[in-house]
């Protein structure tokens, strides 16, 4: 092979491998029993290979960048920071008790974090890794979501039935909102204009105009052949462009896609057991579901609204991020 050659041969191949490398996609969840992340290929669907990590690992974050995993373990009381590239440990960050949902503040600088039993969000400063203060909420704060510009913050509280808005430059709580029972969890409209919230025990999202923080409207879930007591909505994503939302349903075992402009539900897609944390990638045409009490993962093609494969991830998966 002539030296022109051999370089049009490696030339070709690099081209090759950079292509690969930048359609590889592939799901990181956690697993609250097993102390792992289950890594599964997107491409192929197919597991494979774990990450240990801390105890209970529950909600996961890519960090600001884009090389960093960010986990919650609610037993360890900590964060662990995974080098994406390496899939190894590089620090822990303390988060208090019983650590639930978190975000990151848009510099990176800032995680908030729902501590569970004291009725409070942690505010910590990631650099030195201390507690910078605590904001005090209703009991058994879950959801956490930042506005996109980082000054607002919003947290659900379960037992209060609230969503908080609290100003970041104050910390303080400028309107507690009542919403369905034991809301859970955050999405925002790419635009911002609404915050989307998931009512466990209500069958419900509540939507919200982030411009006044009025009840804008009630999306109640129905499921034939299911009790309105085992449609319990927790999981909740907004796709890319905004037209449509998706919302695990729990114990009724399904995923409602929801036109966002009419607040309709347009289908309605079996998962597993107890439809829980979702997921998708960049291209939103994969959604994926963790099944809490089936212990798998829910492939779903998004256009033809159709569940490819379930996959067996780890007991009592928590949350799914797609990393590409």
């Amino acid at each position: 092979m002539t030296r022109l050659a051999l370089r049009t041969t490696l030339a070709a191949a690099a081209a090759l491998a950079m292509a690969s490398a930048a359609v590889a996609q592939t799901a990181w969840v956690s697993s609250e029993k097993d102390n792992t992340l289950t890594l599964v290929d997107l491409k192929t669907m197919a597991v494979t290979g774990t990450v240990a990590t801390c105890k209970r690992p529950r909600h996961m974050q890519i960090a600001p960048g884009g090389k960093q995993l960010m986990v919650a373990c609610g037993d360890s009381q900590q964060a662990d920071v995974i080098d994406l590239a390496t899939k190894k440990s590089t620090a822990k960050i303390a988060l208090g008790d019983d650590p639930e949902i978190f975000d990151v503040s848009p510099d990176g600088k800032t995680l908030y974090v729902s501590n569970e039993e004291d009725a409070e969000v942690g505010v910590i400063d990631i650099a030195s890794n201390k507690r910078k203060s605590a904001i005090k909420v209703g009991e058994e704060p879950e959801g956490v979501l930042l506005s996109k510009d980082g000054k607002t913050l919003y947290v659900t509280s379960e037992v209060a039935s609230l969503v908080h808005v609290i100003d970041t430059a104050t910390g303080k709580v400028t309107h507690n909102v009542k919403v369905g029972k034991r809301p859970r969890r955050f999405a925002l409209t790419p635009d911002g204009s609404q915050l989307w919230v998931s009512n466990e025990l209500g069958a419900s999202v509540s939507i919200l105009s982030t411009k006044d923080h009025s009840v804008l409207a009630t999306l109640k879930f129905a499921v034939k052949g299911a009790r309105e007591a085992d449609i319990t909505p927790v999981g909740l994503l907004m796709s890319a462009d905004g037209k449509q939302a998706f919302v695990a349903l729990g114990k009724a075992n399904h995923v409602a896609f929801v036109d966002v402009a009419s607040r309709k539900v347009t289908q309605l897609v079996l998962a597993g057991k107890r439809a829980w944390g979702l997921g998708a990638n960049k291209a939103g045409d994969r959604l994926l579901v963790a099944n809490g009490l089936s212990d798998d993962l829910t492939v779903i093609d998004v256009p033809n609204a159709k569940a490819l494969k379930t996959l067996a991830v780890g007991r009592v998966p928590h949350s799914v991020v797609v990393v590409e």
